[in-house]
């Protein structure tokens, strides 16, 4: 289960084995036993004996901003790991297996892409369609040029990789800004602050992916800090933002089904200079439906796994490909 404190003034406390919530009158108790993380999404408290317990229990305690980026975390302070797999990473940047790992990443990225307009297929007018599978036609294209870059050292060919991955990603998210109803149509992808309810939205979406997979790198024992495709610039979590593009898709597909759906009001947003935030309403929203998602079972692999537990699958999968091929 994961907590999220959502709501203006919430309090959390210890009894015992348990954490108390308390919001106004109202007070609730959850079990440490069955908690994996708490986002706290608003102005809360919560106190030092509630940090023990979460910290005695392996339970991930982020904080967000109001974009849904998260700005702090509470861990506990062992890697859990050995050096080595760090030791390993640092050398992906000067050797091929670096470079084919970014390429698989990305490529996998506009696979996922490619299936949400795939399924976007469904019950459109012919117009639609030949929108979509023009769209398919072209992504495509551009993965297979990402596929034959030569698996030199990343510095050499990272440049190309990003020019093959923006064409495609520019066509992908111009494609879904024309098939959402109308009165949320956008041309393209703006960040922070989104210029847009629907960017507003899927930001704030990847703000929650994002802090998932950077608890499952952690775990896993990479270092957040040491990416491929990004490059290093103080306090940026590089390999999280390699790997969260794996992943991408799947939030895609949660805000798109949100807006398709009518679910969305202008009223869950908040006006802010230069763009949008989304407000505590908004929040609940999304927060409810990217939880669906990343508990639901769907095909990976040949397995049939939670979405959560993909992405610690696959962070674990790298760790042990870096260890044994570049410890070797």
């Amino acid at each position: 289960m994961k907590l999220i404190i959502n709501t203006h003034g919430a309090y959390i406390s210890r009894v015992n084995e348990r954490f108390l919530i308390k919001i106004g009158d109202k007070k609730q108790e959850y079990s440490s036993k069955k908690v994996e993380q708490i986002l706290l999404t608003t102005s809360a408290l919560i106190t030092t004996d509630a940090l023990k317990l979460a910290v005695e229990n392996n339970i991930d305690v982020v904080f967000l901003e109001h974009n849904g980026q998260p700005f702090a975390r509470v861990w506990h302070s062992k890697l859990g790991s050995i050096s080595t797999i760090r030791r390993c990473q640092l050398r992906l940047t000067d050797i091929p297996l670096g470079t084919q790992l970014a390429k698989e990443w990305i490529t996998e990225k506009l696979n996922n892409q490619i299936q949400h307009l795939e399924k976007l297929k469904l019950n459109r007018s012919d117009e639609k369609v030949e929108l979509i599978q023009k769209s398919i036609n072209t992504i495509t294209k551009e993965k297979d040029s990402i596929l034959d870059v030569k698996e030199s050292p990343i510095n050499k060919v990272r440049n190309s990789i990003e020019g093959y991955e923006g064409s495609a990603g520019r066509v992908y998210f111009s494609t879904l800004g024309k098939l959402v109803p109308t009165q949320y149509a956008f041309e393209g992808r703006s960040k922070n602050p989104a210029k847009d309810m629907f960017n507003c939205m899927l930001n704030y979406a990847y703000g929650i992916l994002y802090s998932n997979v950077e608890n499952a790198c952690i775990i896993s024992g990479l270092d957040p800090y040491v990416g491929i495709m990004h490059t290093d610039n103080y306090n940026k979590t590089a390999m999280v933002f390699d790997i969260i593009e794996i992943y991408r898709a799947y939030m895609d597909e949660i805000v798109f089904k949100l807006f398709s759906k009518r679910q969305v009001k202008k009223d869950m947003f908040q006006e802010i200079e230069g763009g949008l935030w989304l407000n505590k309403e908004g929040k609940q929203l999304l927060i409810s439906a990217v939880n669906d998602k990343f508990s639901q079972r769907i095909k990976y692999r040949g397995r049939n796994i939670e979405l959560n537990n993909i992405v610690q699958y696959d962070c674990h999968n790298i760790a042990n490909r870096i260890l044994q091929e570049v410890g070797a």
